[in-house]
């Protein structure tokens, strides 16, 4: 059997070196005036000198009223544009392919001015009804994060729509309680979603990446399921999606027994990336999901589950995970563990995250280096 790991791909305008993507992962490094700082910059030239074939950034929000915690950078101006270029500019040193997640958080955000399809109590808050208004206000800040995102120098971007943040709150029928064109049937909850992707292709051009972040299933009562989620990769493979990189789960999902045990178990987001997969054959498509070994990350290739994995925790625990897998590195790899949660905890804070995994002496330098 031939590795598949290491042999190159193409996403888009997107020529890979091998199928390891770096996922987007919030560590709330950023400051409070949601630039990008020397702490976001000297975490993401660790990621692209990783050995990873490409660096998704993690999500970067549109506007001010879609933030989901206050250390989170923006692309809401062009005044963002040259923090975002640096950034760029650290993970290309390193000969890596870098896209920028654009994200809104609708009702999941921090923010007293939050907004989401319908009124849905979250975290205590009730968030405001979108209006037309608000629909074609947010539509088009998609498409300009995106162009800020191409003026920076990035290679791609990738709409955030995982997690159950705006664009699977439209799409979903648990938060989507509209009856106008945006709302009831599933056709009509596609509609935002598939104008967001529609915006930034017209703002982006045929030549700039576009991906999307997939969330395949909610796993709360009532939420979405493939069954909803096929048909809409589907629509999204018509509309020109360059990539889905599949994920499962959402804030509210996130602690329930079911998606706990299979959080724990590797590969557990594979067969929903294979679904997606098989729905749309020529679409490239990325499989997450606690992928801790070469043999897991092979299987996934070689049965055809998916063209590319993604790591996030897995690579914060262990920065060296790629050359370790390649045989660079002859050490043991250092995993993540299911049930430490230290780096999401750090995250609620909202205080810049570390993994429980690293060494205590780089764990001491960096609560000194972020003032505990």
């Amino acid at each position: 059997m031939s590795d598949l790991l290491f042999t190159p791909f193409r996403i888009g305008t997107i020529s890979v070196a091998n199928r390891i993507v770096s996922l987007p992962l919030y560590l709330a490094y950023p400051n409070e005036d949601h630039e990008v700082n020397e702490l976001v910059l000297d975490y993401y030239e660790e990621v692209a000198s990783s050995g990873a074939g490409l660096v998704v950034v993690e999500n970067v929000t549109i506007e001010p009223c879609g933030l989901g915690n206050p250390r989170t950078m923006l692309v809401s101006d062009d005044s963002f544009i040259p923090g975002l270029s640096r950034l760029a500019s650290a993970i290309h040193r390193h000969g890596v392919p870098a896209v920028l997640q654009i994200h809104h958080a609708g009702r999941y955000a921090k923010r007293p001015d939050r907004i989401a399809p319908s009124v849905l109590e979250t975290w205590g808050v009730m968030p405001k009804a979108m209006e037309q208004s608000d629909i074609e206000r947010v539509v088009g800040a998609y498409a300009a994060g995106a162009r800020r995102a191409r003026q920076a120098g990035f290679d791609g971007v990738e709409l955030h729509g995982g997690t159950g943040y705006l664009l699977p709150q439209f799409l979903s029928p648990r938060t989507n309680l509209r009856d106008d064109a945006y709302g009831g049937d599933s056709q009509r909850r596609m509609r935002f979603p598939l104008e967001v992707l529609g915006a930034v292709r017209a703002e982006v051009g045929k030549d700039f990446t576009v991906g999307y972040r997939f969330m395949a299933d909610e796993y709360v009562p009532r939420g979405l399921t493939l069954a909803d989620t096929v048909p809409f990769a589907e629509k999204l493979a018509v509309a020109g999606i360059d990539y889905l990189s599949v994920m499962t789960g959402c804030y509210d999902s996130f602690q329930l027994p079911n998606y706990l045990q299979d959080d724990a178990k590797e590969g557990f987001m594979a067969p929903s990336a294979q679904a997606i997969k098989e729905a749309v054959p020529t679409v490239p498509v990325i499989a997450a999901g606690r992928i801790q070994s070469l043999e897991t990350a092979e299987k996934i290739l070689q049965h055809g589950m998916a063209d590319l994995v993604g790591i996030a925790r897995v690579l914060l625990a262990d920065p060296l995970w790629p050359r370790k897998v390649h045989g660079e590195n002859k050490e043991p790899i250092n995993p993540c563990l299911p049930g430490c949660a230290i780096c999401q905890k750090r995250v609620m804070m909202p205080k810049p995250a570390f993994c429980g995994r690293w060494p205590k002496e780089r764990r001491e330098k960096f609560l000194e280096r972020v003032g505990g």
